[in-house]
């Protein structure tokens, strides 16, 4: 099968360079890697025209930066590729291995009913412990197949996925519309939901890896559950056919408390406790927007173009 690799680019000059260098070392070698920027002011044409001079795979196309859409720009990017699988990344998303790549596709050779798969994210090295903790909870190491009969099981895990590394079948995901439009984020999330409603599956694979993660402050992470909120409110039935988030929020603030407690950080306690106040009522706040002034939404939002309630 043919495979094509998609990556947003915005100011991702800190990662670029040790990216394109980690993809040419990959027992998988994509057919195309295209890379679509959206009005980087750092250096990061530079090093993706450095890089095009030895790997004739790499394709640029660039987009104005008003024009970046979480889904929009994805959707258009797949649509200027032609491979059978379609593998996004995110810029600052490095592989932890060369068979990375290699692993995250290689099981649509025999699953035919297989739509998508993603793999498992490890926490960089200068990962804060609330940083470690998320992408622990969230990529387990365990790999793990669903479908849309799974509801009951995994409630809204059912449909989690993430396109900072994630691999997608383009005839199930054409057909499906790609990805929606002027969504804050989650346009995985909803795709994945209206495949599995059409009779497919996702894998986690979880022997693909790669770096990736994020030392949000506190106020970053409370504006990114902003965002969550406002998903969820817009989204409602969504909600209603997988279940709330509510039972998984409660099992990870116990289960960061508890590595707290394990590794002995109780100087950590008081952030802990700030960190999920902040987002527990940025959530609510989220799952409210339509209240609020717009000028309040676009502030809390971890989006700065986002244009409010307007969809």
């Amino acid at each position: 099968m043919t495979v094509s690799l998609i990556i947003p680019v915005w100011n991702g000059g800190y990662w670029l360079d040790e990216l394109l260098t980690a993809l040419a070392r990959q027992t998988l070698l994509p057919d195309e890697i295209l890379l679509v920027d959206s009005g980087s002011t750092d250096n990061s044409l530079s090093i993706i025209r450095r890089h095009q001079t030895t790997n004739p795979a790499i394709r640029l196309l660039e987009i104005p930066q008003q024009d970046f859409d979480h889904g929009g720009t994805r959707t258009w990017a797949a649509q200027q590729t032609s491979g059978e699988i379609l593998i996004c990344m995110s810029q600052d998303a490095i592989p932890a291995a060369d068979d990375a790549l290699e692993r995250l596709v290689r099981p649509f050779h025999d699953k035919d009913r297989l739509a998508a798969t993603y793999g498992r994210q490890l926490p960089a090295q200068d990962a804060t412990l609330f940083s470690e903790h998320l992408r622990r909870f969230n990529y387990p190491e365990q790999a793990q197949c669903r479908r849309w009969n799974d509801r009951a099981k995994f409630g809204f895990k059912t449909i989690f996925i993430s396109n900072s590394f994630a691999a997608w079948r383009r005839e199930p995901l054409a057909t499906a519309g790609y990805f929606p439009q002027r969504l804050l984020f989650g346009e995985d999330t909803l795709t994945l939901a209206k495949l599995l409603e059409n009779g497919y599956d996702v894998l986690y694979v979880s022997e693909a890896l790669v770096w990736h993660s994020h030392n949000y402050s506190i106020m970053q992470e409370a504006r990114r559950y902003f965002d969550i909120g406002v998903l969820h409110a817009e989204e409602q039935a969504l909600l209603r056919q997988f279940g709330g988030a509510g039972g998984a929020g409660r099992q990870y603030v116990r289960s960061e408390l508890a590595l707290l407690l394990a590794r002995k950080k109780y100087q950590l306690l008081p952030e802990w406790f700030c960190r999920n106040a902040g987002k527990f009522i940025a959530y609510q706040l989220g799952r409210r927007h339509r209240l609020l002034p717009r000028s309040w939404a676009k502030t809390l939002s971890m989006n700065p173009g986002w244009q409010g309630w307007a969809r």
